[in-house]
């Protein structure tokens, strides 16, 4: 950054560029970009008591008092003349002007000065605050506060100076507490905690601040240390003051105690008012027990009234079909019953069946509907419209246009005049229906799909059973239509129960049969929509359905097709206009779960030869193992791992650069891991385990570590059933490597010894070496040092043996680590350097951040804390743009130990407390442990050591429950020390 403020310029075309100033900060003169000269200390503190002043006139004797107080030099006032000629020099020669014996600063831009600029955020933040809008309040409140570079009038001499530096550094504080207390208004809580931490250790006595912090350690789920900022906060007040909390901090303790429901969640903004209902006259009856939809209810009736006296307005509603459009329609128009005295006008279009209305004919009944006569209406399609058109002039008639096939179907059936208007369903988008606003209707939302089963089955039988009713709606997809048959079917049953309806639907294959009542059927629904689809549209509906995970790439569908990407992508976009399939994203495809479910039905009915199944979705691994070796291969130049995998036959995609390749493997990491689980058969089992290998960096990273943990134990399960011993070794290196790094060590442990001998026994060198050294970073865990040390050196020499160098220097950072545990810092450090040399050598960018982090260790033990600082700072940076978080808490909580070993205890508690939110729920209690442990000493060197007893206390839970041998440390840490 240059300094220059960043406020918008409020300038014509061929004007000077303006002046700025800044004051929230250096004093500072701009032009523009260009920085001017402002002088001398005392010349820049005449220009911050005139630029302060907002253009009133200053004396003389004031601004000497400004300057220099009670003892002025003896050439006080020549000197302010000639600071004032100066900077006359330096600015437009009209902004500085004489008057009256004093000088005042005139004619600057409204946002020429960054405090004028920050007051101006401020009072927005309030107003928006006022109306309820959080967001943009919070927002004004950030570029409020980014407008300040460091100290307010740093530097500055004179007592005017001091005073209006200790004001604006007050109100920054003030703005700092409003935007945080929105960022906890706003679900921002345990984001909020490490700078709240860092902010009460650097302004202790700050009631505010500590009461923020309790807030925020309370939503985070940390009762204990929330009180335990109460108790630190008593103390210190007591001590340095010798006052008590202010009530407010007294009042939120107590809340806490209690467990106040109200405390937990951010207050919510009050709800808009609902739109005032209105009824129709000549519609279908609207459903009784109609339910959600109040966006779009609200939308499609502002679109209708729009129509009142200014043009014909259109809406079209599209989506699958049984998720309500004619429902939401007929309600809507019911709404809107006033506004269209004129009457309305309803058709069925048919348009999903063989034998779609024709216009003529629907223009023939509305004709007659609105009074013309049987022998008045002409033959002709076009005269019918125009005849049509002309009787609707001047009236104010809405017309229903229900299940239309296409826009050209419904085209001639629109009013056309000012006044009318028209709602229109159907499955097609119609985006080329000129003019209409196009509205997606999507499936109901959990907490709608629950409350139209319950008004249907009654509130008696779904509140004794509200998780098996949950249960219910989600197999039915949140899909209107089949929530109605399901809760249809209950309600005709009084000796089932909700558990009865919820196990049937557990079984995915009988799931659509089961989806009938009487006439309704959402098989039947979706039967119509298929029965419409050419050849090729149905064989890339049935093909496509195939796939488990929940959306799909166009590459993977093209691949699944065996189709080249254009092609693919016009099928896939005909599908969507058909809403059998929804556009998730750009790019990103999915299928609603029960026509998924039907795809599939399709697949396995039409399908011909049904060997086409196996083959498009071998296609589908075959692209994922590609690509991701591709990955794999540009994030470790040299390593050899991708030559040890199983060879494909689809081709994988090519990446200009390593972030596009991690883009494509963490937005593809749920579609992949579906595609590994699927695979888990004995034709594919190889390709998918070696899938999860080259995947690695998704249980690593933490992101996805659970579900990939998941996929690799069916792998593995899969592989001993088939008795496949060398698929079986490396399914347990992924597993236990994905353990490793979840923090399970025990069960990792196990997994490696099995991986490492079924290596050995399949002849597979490259997964021996894996679980050496995996073996060995458990046993460095787990304080088996001995055993630890012949693992990595047994990795190492494992690794060198496959001509595997990139792979050595994974151990070679491990056995540093453990040099550095057991007291050889200098050993430690050549290793560490060794390894993180390699990496440098063969062009890796990831794994040279894990030779820094070992090496930023190594080094922070030998007492060189600047060198290790900016070691695990680089590590830092390449571990947060490559989204290893699991790295990058670690890599936090190091910086953390360094910070606090070179007696930096404040911005210890910082990095800590980062370390704590970002491994949230990734790697594993052990991990936590260690974090904790590390913050309690930080917040204890800050004087927060009532918060420091309470991680200690959480940390000794954790280990004494794992067995650690850390709980010892800990332990002590908790222990009072007595004076001899």
């Amino acid at each position: 950054m240059d300094g220059v403020p960043r406020m918008p310029e409020r300038r014509g075309p061929g004007a000077p560029a303006p002046l700025r100033f800044g004051v929230l900060g250096p004093v500072r003169a701009w032009r523009g970009e260009e920085p001017l000269p402002t002088g001398s200390p005392q010349q820049r503190a005449l220009l911050a008591a005139l630029l302060l002043r907002e253009g009133r006139t200053a004396t003389a004797s004031e601004l000497i008092d400004a300057l220099w107080g009670e003892e002025p030099p003896h050439q006080a006032l020549a000197a302010v003349r000639t600071y004032a000629s100066r900077l006359r020099k330096s600015l437009d020669p009209d902004i500085l002007v004489s008057e009256s014996g004093g000088y005042a600063v005139r004619g600057l831009g409204e946002d020429a000065l960054d405090l004028a600029a920050a007051q101006e955020l401020a009072a927005a933040a309030d107003k928006a605050r006022a109306a309820g809008d959080l967001g943009r309040a919070r927002e004004a409140l950030r570029g409020a506060l980014a407008l300040w570079d460091g100290e307010p009038l740093a530097g500055l001499p004179g007592p005017y100076a001091e005073a209006q530096r200790a004001r604006l550094e007050e109100w920054r504080l003030q703005l700092l507490e409003a935007r945080l207390d929105l960022d906890l208004e706003q679900g921002c809580h345990a984001e909020a905690v490490s700078e709240l931490t860092a902010l009460t250790a650097a302004h202790p006595l700050r009631e505010r601040l500590r009461e923020l912090l309790m807030l925020a350690l309370y939503r985070s789920g940390r009762q204990a240390e929330a009180l335990a900022v109460y108790a630190d906060t008593h103390r210190l007040l007591a001590e340095e003051l010798g006052v008590d909390p202010r009530p407010e901090l007294r009042d939120l303790q107590q809340r806490i105690l209690q467990a106040d429901p109200a405390l937990a969640e951010p207050s919510a903004p009050p709800p808009e008012p609902a739109a005032a209902p209105v009824r129709p006259a000549q519609l279908p009856a609207t459903v009784p027990d109609f339910t959600g939809r109040a966006a779009f209810v609200v939308e499609l009736s502002e679109v209708l009234a729009s129509a009142d006296g200014r043009v014909m307005a259109v809406s079209a509603l599209a989506g699958i079909g049984g998720v309500g459009k004619t429902t939401l329609a007929v309600h809507v128009a019911h709404q809107a019953r006033s506004a269209f005295p004129d009457g309305q006008l309803y058709v069925d279009l048919q348009g999903a069946g063989s034998r779609a209305a024709e216009p003529e004919t629907v223009l023939g009944s509305f004709l007659r509907a609105l009074g013309t006569a049987d022998s008045a209406i002409p033959d002709s399609l076009e005269e019918r419209a125009a005849l049509y058109r002309s009787v609707l002039d001047g009236r104010r008639v809405l017309v229903l246009l229900d299940n239309a096939r296409d826009a050209a179907q419904v085209r001639p059936l629109l009013p056309g005049t000012e006044g009318c208007a028209a709602l229109v369903t159907s499955r097609v988008r119609m985006v080329d229906l000129a003019g209409a606003h196009l509205v997606d209707l999507d499936v109901m939302s959990p907490e709608e799909a629950l409350s139209l089963f319950t008004k249907i089955v009654g509130e008696e039988r779904v509140s004794s059973e509200r998780e098996a009713a949950l249960d219910v709606v989600a197999a039915c997809g949140f899909l209107p239509l089949a929530i109605r048959i399901a809760a249809s079917r209950l309600a005709s049953r009084r000796t089932w129960t909700v558990s009865v309806l919820a196990a049937k639907l557990a079984d995915e294959r009988r799931r659509l049969d089961e989806l009938q009542a009487g006439d309704l059927a959402v098989k039947a629904t979706f039967e119509l929509g298929y029965g419409q689809l050419e050849p090729a549209q149905a064989r890339a509906f049935r093909l496509l359905g195939l796939a488990d995970g929940p959306d799909i790439s166009l590459a993977a569908a093209a691949a699944v097709l065996d189709l080249p990407v254009e092609d693919t992508e016009d099928l896939l976009e005909s599908l969507v206009d058909t809403s059998l399939l929804e556009s998730a994203a750009p790019g990103r495809y999915r299928f609603h779960d029960l026509v998924r479910l039907y795809a599939r039905a399709c697949a396995e009915r039409d399908e011909h030869p049904p060997s086409e199944r196996d083959a498009a979705m071998s296609r589908l691994l075959d692209f994922y193992l590609a690509t991701a070796a591709g990955v794999y291969a540009i994030e470790r130049p040299g390593d050899r791992l991708v030559e040890h995998l199983q060879p494909t036959r689809t081709p994988g995609l090519a990446f200009a650069d390593r972030q596009a390749a991690w883009d494509w493997l963490y937005s593809e990491a749920v579609p992949l891991l579906a595609c590994a689980r699927q695979a888990a058969r004995h034709a594919t089992l190889r390709r998918a385990v070696d899938l999860l290998w080259a995947s690695v960096d998704l249980a690593e990273s933490g992101a996805h570590a659970k579900e990939y943990e998941a996929v690799a134990t069916a792998l593995r399960e899969a592989a001993h059933a088939a008795g496949d011993v060398r698929t079986e070794g490396r399914a347990s290196v992924v597993l236990s490597n994905a353990r490793l790094f979840s923090g399970a060590f025990e069960p990792a442990r196990r997994e490696a010894q099995e991986a490492f001998q079924l290596a050995e026994a399949a002849d597979d060198p490259l997964p021996s070496c894996w679980a050496a050294n995996i073996l060995g970073s458990i046993a460095f865990y787990q304080n088996r040092h001995t055993d630890a040390e012949t693992y990595f050196s047994q990795a190492i020499e494992k690794f060198r043996d496959c001509g595997d160098i990139a792979g050595s220097a994974s151990p070679l950072c491990n056995l540093s680590r453990l040099h550095l545990a057991t007291g050889r810092a200098d050993t430690a450090v050549a290793l560490a350097r060794q390894g993180t040399d390699i990496y440098q050598t063969l062009g890796h960018t990831l794994r040279v951040a894990n030779g820094r982090y070992a090496l930023g260790m190594a080094l922070g033990k030998t007492g060189d804390h600047d060198a290790a600082a900016e070691q695990l700072t680089e590590a830092l940076r390449i571990f947060q743009a490559s989204r290893q978080r699991l790295w990058e808490g670690m890599t936090l909580c190091r910086l953390a130990e360094v910070d606090f070993a070179a007696r930096r205890p404040a911005p210890a508690a910082t990095n800590a407390e980062l370390a704590l939110t970002v491994l949230r729920g990734i790697g594993g209690e052990w991990r936590r442990g260690h974090v904790l442990t590390v913050l309690g000493k930080a917040l204890d060197g800050i004087g927060h050591s009532g918060r420091a007893q309470v991680c200690w206390r959480e940390a000794l839970v954790i280990y004494e429950k794992l067995g650690s041998p850390e709980a010892a440390e800990v332990s002590g840490l908790l222990t009072p020390v007595t004076a001899a």
